[in-house]
């Protein structure tokens, strides 16, 4: 597999800007990005149609510049398309939709409806026998607040779905919380959970294939609120 370098990854991302500025819901993402799409996921630009890929799911959708730069940087959108982000005629709106974007399995829009989805995709591959392929979903902690969530995390847990994962960006911006931290809210529901700096590439390639093959699995990526 080849990889991307930050510097690479940035040179893309600034395409995308084009002189627009971006918030940290864009910058807090970039890492967990990263390193599912340069060492986790099992899914290339020649695979984006084979049942047996992994799926990665992107609830939080407003973040979405970061994808796109990782979508161009592993081929699955030619790079010029980061030049016109957002634009009139652009496929690379400011969610991302199925229909028009190479590599992408869900169109995006009000938070809080990822989880669930990925909660279906992975309850469907398991009905299919298919026990290879890993569904991933990023979320905000934010996104927490939203009941469709909770019930997605209690249905995972109360079935096991093992091929599930989820990604928590963490910058403690949900209006509620959770007592413990967010892990708690899933691991009180049956799943297992780690908790890592959302910018050390090493600790959250080690955290997003700790699952233990029995139970979801739900990594919090903890960022400083600004980042």
């Amino acid at each position: 597999m080849t990889t991307t370098t930050a510097t690479e990854l940035a040179a893309l991302l600034e395409r995308v800007r084009a002189g627009r500025e971006f918030g940290a819901n864009v910058y807090s993402t970039l890492d967990v990005l990263h390193v599912l799409y340069d060492r986790v996921l099992r899914i290339t630009p020649a695979t984006v149609a084979d049942p047996d890929r992994d799926r990665f799911l992107l609830s939080k959708g407003h973040a979405v510049a970061g994808y796109y730069a990782l979508l161009a940087a592993r081929g699955f959108v030619p790079v010029e398309w980061l030049d016109d982000q957002g634009g009139p005629a652009s496929r690379l709106g400011d969610h991302p939709d199925r229909t028009l974007v190479p590599g992408v399995e869900i169109g995006s829009g009000s938070l809080g409806h990822g989880l669930g989805l990925g909660v279906g995709t992975a309850l469907g591959l398991r009905a299919q026998g298919r026990t290879d392929p890993r569904v991933y979903v990023l979320l905000g902690d934010a996104e927490l607040d939203e009941g469709a969530n909770h019930e997605a995390i209690a249905y995972a847990g109360a079935t096991g779905l093992a091929n599930l994962t989820a990604i928590v960006v963490d910058n403690r911006s949900a209006t509620y919380g959770w007592p413990g931290g967010a892990a708690s809210r899933f691991t009180v529901n049956g799943w297992t959970a780690a908790t890592v700096a959302g910018h050390d590439h090493d600790a959250l390639h080690a955290a997003l294939t700790g699952h233990d093959h029995h139970r979801p699995h739900v990594v919090v990526a903890a960022v400083t609120d600004g980042e």
